[in-house]
């Protein structure tokens, strides 16, 4: 076993430990949160993973950052990485030609497209950042993405909340109602 993959397991279990609560209030949440009784809790999703073998990707039904979370199953079964390459649907433009190398790696729940700017950031720059990491990564870099990984998803949420004209804990129309009074 290599030291990424053990960094894998032991950083997916221990994460999937720790986050069992919030894992499952958020499938409660999303389950009972919308009206009309019960609904599917997750989304599923073709995603080429290493060597181009092709598996169904897990993620909540929800636009909040958790909705990543159910990923961790895929970690600790060795079809995703908490590090890589940004995962795409199989036949992706990015997944072939020269990009195909990103395949050689499994894709990661994060990675350098995710520390730096995520949907801001041109295909063309996330692609580069994506090859960049498949032939350069080494154990410290990915320990240096996650560590940059929360401060990145907390920027990028107190930036959405700001332009969509809100503080963090207000709601729509009472938190605009609340700064004009």
């Amino acid at each position: 076993m290599t030291a990424k993959r053990a960094l894998d397991l032991v950083g997916g279990l221990v994460l999937l430990a720790l986050l069992a609560p919030v894992i499952a209030a958020l499938a409660l949440s999303v389950a009972l949160g919308r009206p009309g009784g019960p609904h599917r809790v997750l989304r599923r999703r073709p995603v080429a993973g290493r060597d181009g073998r092709t598996f169904t990707m897990l993620t909540f039904r929800t636009k909040s950052p958790l909705a990543c979370l159910p990923q961790l199953l895929h970690v600790v079964a060795g079809r995703m990485s908490l590090v890589g390459p940004c995962p795409l649907a199989p036949g992706h433009r990015e997944s072939v030609g020269e990009g195909r190398r990103r395949l050689s790696v499994r894709p990661g729940m994060t990675g350098p497209w995710q520390i730096s700017g995520r949907s801001e950031l041109p295909w063309e720059e996330r692609e580069l950042l994506d090859l960049h990491y498949v032939d350069h990564h080494w154990l410290g870099m990915d320990l240096a993405v996650l560590a940059r990984t929360l401060p990145a998803v907390v920027r990028k949420r107190r930036q959405a909340t700001r332009a969509a004209g809100r503080t963090p804990g207000q709601k729509g129309d009472a938190g605009r109602a609340a700064r004009v009074a």
